[in-house]
């Protein structure tokens, strides 16, 4: 357990959570994100708040901390009426709200993500109906005079057709005082049929100031220690996701990075063995995070060259004298395309759950034939 989920009491364990950092549960500030966050509360002061709101974004940037830092204000404030106007409305880590909330203890409160199969001993892939229904007692019960009852799904675009389908009759007859938080990082995933029923709120990738700020302040709150060469090249390569830049500081995502890059370098010419042995070990199920991270720091480099072919700018750190072998302005399109053609089969294979070494082994592939076209 982090040193903040101690502090909380929160024991839970998320599908979703970094280890070994804190739950967006036990986190007590968002970074980056205030205006969204005073777009909730001025609307829940107007007395006209929307029952169901869509927080949307890349992943890794907050989506879920801010999701319950909006659960903990309904729950603390909205029938005390003490929402002063112009000042945000966040809870304090010790009062009994942030407490229950972060130990999914308030019983005004239900969380609805994939659900744990004791069967496989993994989580879910995708969010049931069975997930779903529970809506049906937790809405059916008391809240008690004036108040309010939340429900966070985290993360909505991982709903099943059938789990939808059992979602959207909430969304078409709510209670009163009754509020959605849809936490989603692929909008396009969720049918039109809900998102038509939500109040979006599009969050962005973090700039670098509340960047620097998340991960610190996360690296301080868990007690993890990180040297400064390390961190800094976590971020520059995190566009703008703490969450990636705390994967990149604690895990082997800077050697994830150095392989790529080291790949790179040696086009036209491909260690085909090594890279079967780096597809193969990031096939495992027991890799999806690592296999996850390896296709974005893999795109992200792509998409800097091609920015950087373009532009001039935007490469981090040795990255310029790879730039100056594989990129120039006549073959831009090319690296564009590629980019493209990984991204899709990557949202392809995480959608019909296909051989994931198959997709590395093919996206080096088709970079050693667009490398080799440049060199004939």
């Amino acid at each position: 357990m982090s040193a903040a989920a101690k502090k909380s009491g929160s024991a839970v364990v998320e599908p979703d959570r970094l280890d070994p950092f804190s739950s967006p549960r036990d986190v007590d500030r968002v970074f980056g994100h205030d205006e969204a966050a005073l777009e909730f509360e001025e609307s829940l002061r107007s007395g006209r708040l929307h029952h169901a709101w869509l927080l949307v974004g890349p992943e890794g940037i907050g989506k879920a901390t801010l999701a319950y830092r909006l659960a903990r204000t309904i729950l603390a404030h909205a029938e005390a009426g003490d929402l002063i106007p112009g000042e945000p409305a966040d809870v304090a880590m010790d009062h009994p709200i942030f407490r229950k909330v972060a130990g999914l203890a308030h019983p005004n409160l239900l969380l609805i993500r994939r659900s744990w199969m004791e069967k496989t001993k993994r989580y879910s892939q995708v969010i049931s109906v069975d997930e779903v229904r529970r809506l049906r007692a937790f809405l059916g019960s008391t809240a008690g005079d004036g108040a309010w009852r939340v429900v966070i799904i985290d993360q909505a675009d991982q709903l099943n057709q059938n789990a939808a389908n059992a979602l959207l009759k909430a969304l078409e007859e709510p209670p009163p005082n009754t509020l959605f938080l849809l936490v989603s990082n692929a909008e396009g995933r969720l049918p039109v049929t809900i998102r038509s029923r939500t109040r979006v709120l599009r969050l962005a990738p973090l700039a670098d100031a509340p960047l620097a700020e998340a991960v610190r302040a996360a690296l301080a709150r868990d007690e993890i220690e990180a040297d400064e060469k390390t961190l800094g090249l976590a971020m520059a390569l995190s566009q703008g996701s703490a969450r990636r830049a705390l994967e990149l500081v604690t895990g082997e995502g800077i050697a994830l990075y150095d392989q790529i890059v080291a790949t790179l370098v040696a086009l036209p010419e491909l260690d085909g063995a090594k890279v079967q042995r780096q597809a193969e070990k990031l096939a495992s199920v027991t890799e999806t995070e690592q296999f996850e991270l390896y296709l974005a720091l893999l795109l992200g480099l792509i998409e800097r060259l091609v920015r950087y072919g373009a532009t001039g700018e935007g490469l981090v750190g040795k990255e310029d004298k790879l730039a100056e072998d594989l990129v120039s302005l006549d073959n831009l399109p090319a690296w564009a395309d590629a980019w493209e053609a990984i991204s899709a089969a990557r949202g392809e294979t995480f959608a019909l759950n296909l051989d994931r070494g198959l997709l590395v082994l093919n996206s080096w592939f088709s970079l050693q034939r667009l490398a080799s076209s440049q060199t004939s």
